[in-house]
């Protein structure tokens, strides 16, 4: 009764008061065994319920840091699609183990993100991986709702409750250029609400936000596909003349133009419309038989449209996690309850459908940016086509946000690991982005480079020097890695030959 009057007192002194109802719940299992084998570290696996009768329930994977867990950061980890399992990240980029090639057992993982911070790997939205659910979200805005509420239930939660007060960190990929900071804007707004008294809920700070190999802008980085099939630098030309001139009509005469018409204000159709005949006329062409995923391997190892996920093939990173996390005693042991979806298609289809995935979303990135509230890393590798370094690098050049005259005015540093050249970072001073390319790696850049990974994801979230004290300044921008590395053909061939022939 008591809490009843308050609660009407309340509103009536401020009639746009909101309150969070927290009929919803957790559910998990502890300790499963699987994966994190690291003797005194728990991890946590299952649902999170977001009504009474469970029928929209997000899937999750907490692993407590290996050291001093309540003092460590939380750090979320998105993968995109969007509609795809955040347990590819978990098995094949960062997370406590990997899966061997038996697809019925794991490898202990030493550059685990979790030797830095606590991780909590998040199945959104609905349908996607082991979440379920009735709700039909379609798209980054709406996703973001459920994402801010899952929170809220899980902090409500009296194991979790004892991490709301930790750090709080937002790590993505690919699509996760959209989520990423959109799910940041919308908790700062709930933030504000809470602040000013016009809703009743738990505060979640984002510190950090991190984005691997991000899709923020389908014009620019749909121009950088030319650029880059051009000349890829490290790798050469990755296509003939004629294939280039066909790419860049295309681009001028009619990507271009549908993309232009689109951010002007184009309905989702003509958004749709746009995105999918400039892939089709413009990325497609200059991937040709490579695997977008990674220029060194060809397409004719990958899976085409008409076959199945589960059907293994040659390249890499390979998919044994995706037969082990489906077996029903790895099920049973982690409590999940549905069938896993790897990447939901019907989630891209809805996206794209409402014209999302042709519109930018760059001001979102640079809105960010200009508050200088959140730390940002953007890292890309530097053999992905789908969302090509070169391309990241000119939208963070040409998003409207006040270091983009520095950023594009630096030079890079060097990154060296263990007396290696490993990568190149540029910092902008005074709480500008960072940006980091990471030599030899493809469209998931953990999963290719754990070790360099690791070690730039520790440093970031740790306030320290990107490069290390090993790293060096280079005047000669992005030459160094091209005029330096003529050996690296040699070794990405011998590496292939041995991945192809185990």
């Amino acid at each position: 009764m008591l809490s009843t009057f308050l609660f009407s007192l309340l509103f009536i002194l401020n009639p746009f008061f909101t309150s969070f109802s927290l009929s919803q719940s957790v559910n998990y299992t502890t300790n499963s065994g699987i994966c994190e084998t690291t003797p005194g570290v728990s991890q946590y696996s299952g649902y999170i319920y977001f009504d009474d009768d469970e029928k929209d329930a997000m899937w999750f994977w907490f692993f407590q840091a290996r050291n001093d867990s309540s003092n460590k950061p939380l750090t979320v980890w998105l993968n995109g699609g969007p509609g795809c399992s955040a347990l590819i990240g978990l098995f094949q980029e960062h997370g406590p183990c990997t899966v061997n090639a038996d697809s019925n057992s794991t490898t202990y993982n030493p550059y685990s993100w979790n030797n830095y911070t606590n991780m909590i790997y998040i199945d959104q939205p609905f349908g996607a991986g082991y979440s379920t659910g009735s709700t039909l979200v379609n798209s980054t805005d709406q996703a973001a709702t459920y994402f801010w509420k899952a929170f809220q239930i899980f902090f409500a939660d009296s194991t979790f409750s004892a991490y709301k007060n930790n750090e709080f960190i937002i790590a993505t990929e690919s699509y996760g250029g959209r989520f990423g900071p959109v799910f940041t804007q919308y908790l700062q707004s709930q933030n504000a609400k809470i602040d000013s008294g016009d809703l009743d809920a738990e505060k979640i700070v984002v510190s950090k936000l991190i984005i691997s190999n991000g899709k923020h802008d389908p014009l620019i980085q749909m121009k950088s596909s030319i650029t880059f099939a051009q000349d890829a630098p490290g790798y050469g030309p990755l296509v003939n003349d004629s294939v280039l001139a066909e790419v860049t009509k295309a681009f001028n005469v009619n990507c271009s133009p549908g993309l232009s018409d689109c951010y002007a204000g184009g309905n989702d159709t003509v958004c749709h419309d746009a995105l999918v005949l400039c892939t089709h006329q413009v990325f497609a062409p200059t991937v040709g038989d490579r695997n977008p995923d990674d220029l060194r391997q060809n397409s004719t190892e990958q899976l085409t449209e008409d076959d199945d996920e589960d059907d293994y093939s040659d390249i890499f990173p390979p998919k044994y996690y995706s037969t082990y996390i489906r077996s029903s005693s790895v099920k049973k042991a982690i409590g999940a309850q549905s069938s896993f979806d790897q990447c939901d298609t019907s989630i891209k289809n809805r996206f794209s459908n409402n014209g999302e995935t042709g519109r930018s979303f760059l001001s979102n990135l640079a809105e960010l940016a200009d508050a200088k509230e959140v730390d940002i890393l953007i890292w890309v590798g530097d053999s992905d086509m789908k969302a090509n370094w070169i391309g990241v690098q000119e939208c963070i050049a040409q998003m409207d946000w006040w270091g983009n005259e520095t950023f594009s005015n630096l030079n890079y540093t060097t990154l060296v690991l263990d007396g290696n050249y490993v990568g190149e970072y540029k910092v902008v001073p005074n709480g500008g982005i960072s940006f980091v390319r990471v030599f030899e790696a493809g469209h998931t850049m953990p999963a290719y480079q754990p070790k360099v990974a690791q070690t730039v994801f520790g440093r970031f979230l740790n306030g320290e020097d990107i490069g290390g004290e090993e790293s060096q300044s280079s005047d000669e921008d992005s030459a160094l890695s091209n005029a330096k590395f003529p050996w690296r053909w040699w070794i990405i061939g011998f590496s292939i030959y041995v991945l192809i022939a185990t």
